[in-house]
């Protein structure tokens, strides 16, 4: 019976008597093991499908009109992608802040949208899109974005409008397959 009392005495928790070996065993924490294998890193962004036709560091701006004073807020910098997919042939602006990698502009090109030039700076350009779906949910946006200099803007505009025409004509041939069933 006495080796039965010696289980149920309490663990001495003074100062003295824990050090850094005999802490888990003493207040009865959860020892920490090794996996027995590891699983391989997978960098899926959902990216694999498509065919980059550009990409450049930039700022993205969105116009917010909820608050009490409408005004451009920033974004997120990072690269801005235009992604074609390889089956379906249709053409996205994919934007993602540098550090954390969270998507802060992902929506289709359309023949209907139009790049304005920023009034206040001539390496800017401002579109709206009927639903991006950089947050949870699509929803209309007012957007602004912001190359390092006019030549990097340019460029951006040159393949933006290039990807425009693109969508035009597979917009075309697609009704005109439609009509002919």
């Amino acid at each position: 019976m006495a080796a039965a009392e010696e289980f149920r005495e309490e663990p001495d928790l003074s100062r003295e008597s824990m050090d850094d070996t005999s802490h888990n065993t003493k207040v009865g924490l959860i020892p920490e093991f090794e996996p027995i294998d590891s699983l391989p890193e997978q960098n899926k962004t959902l990216e694999d499908d498509e065919e980059e036709l550009f990409k450049m560091r930039a700022k993205l701006f969105r116009f917010t009109s909820e608050d009490e004073h409408p005004a451009w807020k920033e974004r997120g910098t990072g690269e801005v992608k235009l992604l074609r997919h390889k089956e379906k042939g249709t053409v996205r602006l994919l934007m993602r802040r540098d550090k954390t990698l969270k998507i802060c502009a992902n929506h289709y090109i359309t023949p209907l949208m139009e790049l304005k030039p920023s009034a206040a700076c001539d390496r800017a350009w401002i579109w709206k899109t009927l639903a991006d779906f950089a947050d949870e949910s699509p929803k209309p946006e007012l957007l602004a974005i912001r190359f390092l200099n006019a030549e990097n803007a340019q460029i951006f505009k040159a393949k933006f409008e290039e990807c425009k025409k693109e969508q035009k004509k597979t917009e075309k041939s697609s009704v005109h397959f439609c009509n002919t069933l």
